[in-house]
């Protein structure tokens, strides 16, 4: 059966919602509004891809504690087959408190950020994704092995995130292993140092046959071959929370990929379900079966 893959650190996020403030030093605030979840990045967009009926795997580290096994069933009922690298004794994720004002929010994070795999979490990551028909890429440690995926056959697409040093120096190699790279508007600003979205985009064409460019609320860029358009967002979402939406949004964008759809189809996806995953508080709290997001693409395509 064909699958997606993904190398990735696991984070849980514990939410403190419809706080009236943050507490000062000394000071102990209630909230009855509070949610344990799994939060973004490359495992949420595997488990939106989950949620859609397509076969996927993670390989990420897990440990013996409450959190891993707060993960573990998490990945269990979303359909997602984890791979589990770490082999010592602490927490290996990354946990993160969010406390969320009416207009903003803070953060307080436990984890060990982003460290270089060792040679057997790679060899295990690969005998994991061998095979896979689309593997999610990431900067992680794993270029190596993306590598030998991409001579398989397999479709490779990298979402990196934001870096203040974002630059085709430092991400060169895993650029040009990538068949498909997703960045914001910032980010495409970022890297290729353009002031306007368009232009960025047209700059990304140099190194891609197939361009995406997130343009945040307002919608997304395509341009295929010499085809330029753009996907407006949907207004039927209504903003409450944009935590996962550029995960959520890839999910639809692979979910197109691995379908064989056009590349404007996919970004239409990737439109859909990344303006559902803004209208509930959490990365991974609002979501669409695989026949809501075929039915809404039907609907928004006949207008």
């Amino acid at each position: 059966m064909p699958f997606i893959a993904g190398a990735g650190a696991t984070n849980i996020d514990l939410l403190y919602q419809n706080m009236p403030k943050i507490p000062d030093v000394g000071e102990e605030i209630y909230t009855d509004d509070f949610s344990l979840q799994l939060g973004g990045g490359l495992p949420a967009t595997l488990i939106n891809l989950g949620r859609l009926g397509i076969k996927t795997k993670i390989a990420t580290e897990l440990g013996d504690d409450m959190f891993s096994d707060f993960a573990r069933k998490k990945y269990a009922e979303n359909g997602v087959e984890p791979l589990n690298l770490y082999k010592g004794n602490g927490i290996p994720l990354n946990i993160t408190s969010a406390i969320i004002l009416k207009n903003d929010r803070s953060f307080i994070t436990y984890g060990k950020g982003s460290t270089e795999p060792s040679d057997e979490a790679k060899e295990d990551f690969y005998r994991l994704a061998e095979g896979a028909k689309i593997c999610l890429m990431s900067a992680g440690g794993f270029t190596e092995i993306y590598k030998k995926l991409k001579s398989q056959g397999t479709i490779m697409v990298l979402d990196i995130g934001w870096d203040e040093e974002l630059s085709f120096e430092k991400y060169g190699e895993l650029l040009s292993i990538a068949d498909y790279f997703t960045p914001n508007r910032k980010e495409a600003l970022k890297i290729t140092g353009k002031s306007d979205e368009k232009e960025a985009a047209f700059a990304l064409k140099k190194y891609f046959d197939k361009v995406v460019v997130k343009t945040d609320r307002d919608g997304c860029i395509g341009i295929d071959g010499d085809d330029y358009f753009f996907c407006p967002s949907l207004e039927r979402f209504k903003n409450v929370d944009s935590t996962g939406a550029g995960d959520a949004f890839l999910a639809g964008f692979v979910y197109g990929l691995f379908y064989d759809y056009p590349l404007r189809d996919c970004i239409k996806f990737g439109n859909i379900t990344g303006g559902k995953a803004v209208t509930k508080t959490g990365a991974l709290s609002a979501y669409l079966t695989e026949k809501e997001l075929l039915d809404i693409k039907k609907e928004i395509s006949e207008k």
